[in-house]
């Protein structure tokens, strides 16, 4: 059977578009099928400012993988991309999140979804808005055009062009 998944992916370290393009490959390869994708936004970096700004871009995938096999499958194309995970919300390669499985709701030790700061991004919610404006976020009821228009989050997320 299978699974209909948003994933957010970010990158401010090296070449950011091949490190996005490259991350969708490993993901057609090894999570699923790419069904619709966001254009590409330059934002701010978020928590951590003192940084580089990102590419950011949402894509939707069918995939017949669980949300756990999912999150694997995420972390080990971090890994190949060269992610080094030693700073929160520090510089990255590449930073791949589930943000929707289908409409499940899921807490667990390693797992949680919806991603719990969707509502809390302009960096997610303006690409999200671009595939999925009207999908409602089974916690908060309410869809993420609604989420994008109440966001305090106020930093800047503009189209990239590449240069």
């Amino acid at each position: 059977m299978q699974s209909t998944a948003y994933i957010l992916s970010g990158s401010n370290l090296g070449d950011r578009m091949k490190m996005l393009l490259d991350a969708e490959d490993l993901i057609e390869k090894y999570a699923g099928i790419i069904s619709a994708e966001s254009k590409v936004y330059e934002t701010a970096a978020w928590g951590n400012t003192n940084q580089s700004s990102f590419l950011n871009k949402v894509i939707r995938i069918s995939t017949p993988h669980s949300p756990e096999a999912l999150l694997n499958i995420l972390l080990e194309a971090e890994l190949k991309l060269g992610r080094i995970r030693d700073e929160k919300w520090g510089p990255r390669t590449i930073d791949l999140d589930i943000l929707y499985y289908n409409n499940e709701i899921i807490k667990s030790a390693i797992l949680t979804i919806p991603h719990p700061e969707i509502g809390n991004r302009r960096f997610t919610l303006v690409p999200l808005c671009d595939i999925a404006a009207e999908y409602i976020h089974p916690i908060v009821k309410k869809n993420n055009n609604e989420l994008l228009n109440q966001c305090s989050d106020q930093s800047e997320v503009k189209l990239f062009s590449q240069p």
